[in-house]
């Protein structure tokens, strides 16, 4: 159902829920997911701390809905790029654009998560890796589908299975990303078609 189509009461329920999250989100990215309580949360949210646990059992159970909040915007938006008209190098190059301004606007999370997955005892506990993991292995499914249908349409050579394939770009546009995240200056430029050229042209003079 449509937000608007909601109730007053369940719209304002998703409003409050919303600005937690948000709330979350800063507090963690500024001090780590440690260093962080429910009371500052609710404080800087603007709720009563009782309204918190309305929503939420405790910080990891908020943590987990944040993370996973987050995947699903992910995943609405590189569905939308990979499903638009055009043919397999269309939209993979759609897919790779797609991944990339994901990744330009949402650096608080994407460094809030970064740093937490060093922890990973705290992801498993959060009952995060597992999930993560799956949902991972499905999109990549969806990406190699994109390589089977180029081999079959003869795009692509087929130089190996497409789910390799897809692999082999996902970590090409993950290696990119962060190089970036850690040395901006060195790589100004995040440019998706460099990304794509890279793995489509290879290095090796005709």
């Amino acid at each position: 159902m449509e937000e608007q189509n909601l109730p007053r009461r369940e719209r304002e329920k998703l409003r409050q829920r919303q600005e937690i999250l948000a709330a979350a989100l800063e507090l963690f990215s500024q001090k780590g997911y440690h260093n962080v309580s429910m009371a500052e949360i609710a404080e800087k949210a603007e709720f009563a701390i009782g309204t918190l646990y309305k929503f939420f059992q405790n910080k990891e159970d908020l943590y987990k809905a944040l993370v996973l909040e987050q995947c699903d915007k992910f995943e609405e938006a590189i569905t939308r790029a990979i499903e638009q008209p055009g043919d397999e190098v269309e939209k993979l190059q759609n897919y790779v654009r797609a991944r990339v301004e994901r990744f330009l606007n949402n650096l608080s999370f994407i460094r809030l998560f970064l740093a937490e997955r060093r922890g990973a005892s705290f992801n498993i506990k959060a009952g995060l890796d597992e999930e993560l993991r799956q949902r991972y292995y499905k999109f990549l499914e969806r990406v190699a589908s994109i390589f089977e249908d180029g081999i079959k349409n003869r795009r692509f050579k087929k130089t190996a299975d497409p789910y390799y394939l897809a692999a082999a770009l996902d970590s090409a546009i993950d290696a990119s990303l962060l190089l970036w995240l850690e040395v901006p200056e060195r790589h100004p430029d995040l440019d998706p078609d460099a990304i794509l050229g890279i793995f489509f042209n290879g290095l090796l003079e005709s």
